[in-house]
């Protein structure tokens, strides 16, 4: 299970670590907090069905991916060995931070391998790919090749060469997120995410055990993929509530690269400047402003970032 962990795994804010996955016969589940995503409950068809499963690839904007992206995204999510599709996570979070997260999974990391809470190893292969190792024999690289406001696509190759198994064992994955906004009257913003999830594997006897465990797998998935998204809120929350400790740990997070580093800063500076209080310390709004000042060329290219990415 170890290698369907970090398929999942490897995929993004919601998804780093986020757990495994529940086999194809999953019971019906409606998720309705992520708006226009299905029909009602008449026409709906069975979470985790090939009617569902169908309905989730036709969404896919592939008219706007390269033939290479879409055929990669077709081969695993038209056959899977496994489908998930998390339960609907609802946080208060800023958009801007949300996004930036959800592209830079590596943040994530450091901040855990700062807590000292994860062992995982990453490193950037390119603007929007990341390979992630966890030391004891699992390998993952990520490729987001999609993302706008509301969906990013993920596309995920792994493999497991440890004590468990006599031989190593590939998978690949495509992982779907869909996400909404809505501001409140405190002018807060929750966002709405769920997580569509197409794992294939390679081994007949590793596909066999997954779905024999599937119950067990599909409660660890919803539990980490909670966990994660309540983290991304507190990222946020303290962003807005203490930016200069948070620009801190910007400036010293590990296994991250510095332009990326940078570029939380500036995400970090615009979460604060939105969530400052008309009675905030002069203190505050100076390190803020001094920050802010400093960044603005890279706040313009992290705004042009959330509209879309595709390739």
């Amino acid at each position: 299970m170890r290698l369907i962990r970090t398929l999942v795994a490897g995929c993004s804010i919601w998804i780093v670590l986020a757990g495994n996955l529940h086999a194809q016969n999953t019971p019906a589940r409606r998720f309705p907090s992520v708006p226009r995503w299905g029909g009602n409950a008449e026409e709906e068809p069975r979470v985790g069905s090939a009617a569902h499963r169908r309905s989730i690839i036709n969404s896919l904007p592939l008219d706007r991916l390269t033939p290479a992206a879409r055929t990669q995204i077709l081969e695993i999510a038209e056959n899977p060995t496994l489908f998930r599709q998390l339960p609907s996570q609802a946080i208060t979070c800023d958009r801007d931070m949300f996004l930036f997260l959800t592209r830079n999974p590596d943040v994530l990391v450091g901040l855990w391998d700062l807590m000292e809470i994860t062992k995982v190893q990453s490193r950037r292969l390119g603007p929007y790919q990341i390979e992630a190792q966890d030391g004891v024999g699992t390998v993952c690289s990520v490729d987001l090749v999609y993302g706008d406001a509301s969906q990013h696509i993920f596309v995920v190759d792994g493999s497991y060469d440890g004590k468990m198994t006599p031989t190593p064992i590939r998978g690949k994955g495509v992982f779907v997120l869909h996400s909404s906004y809505a501001k409140g009257s405190d002018g807060q913003t929750t966002v709405s995410g769920t997580l569509d999830c197409f794992v294939q594997l390679e081994s007949l006897g590793i596909d066999l055990i997954a779905r024999t465990l599937s119950p067990i797998i599909g409660r660890s998935a919803d539990s980490n993929f909670m966990q994660t998204a309540h983290f991304i809120a507190q990222v946020s929350q303290s962003s807005s509530h203490n930016p200069s400790a948070m620009l801190d740990i910007a400036d010293r997070l590990p296994q991250v690269e510095p332009p990326i580093r940078k570029a939380f800063a500036d995400t970090i500076v615009t979460v604060a400047r939105r969530g400052q209080p008309a009675g905030r310390s002069s203190s505050t709004r100076s390190t803020v402003a001094d920050s802010s000042n400093q960044e603005s060329s890279e706040m313009a290219r992290s705004d042009s970032r959330a509209n879309a990415y595709n390739r």
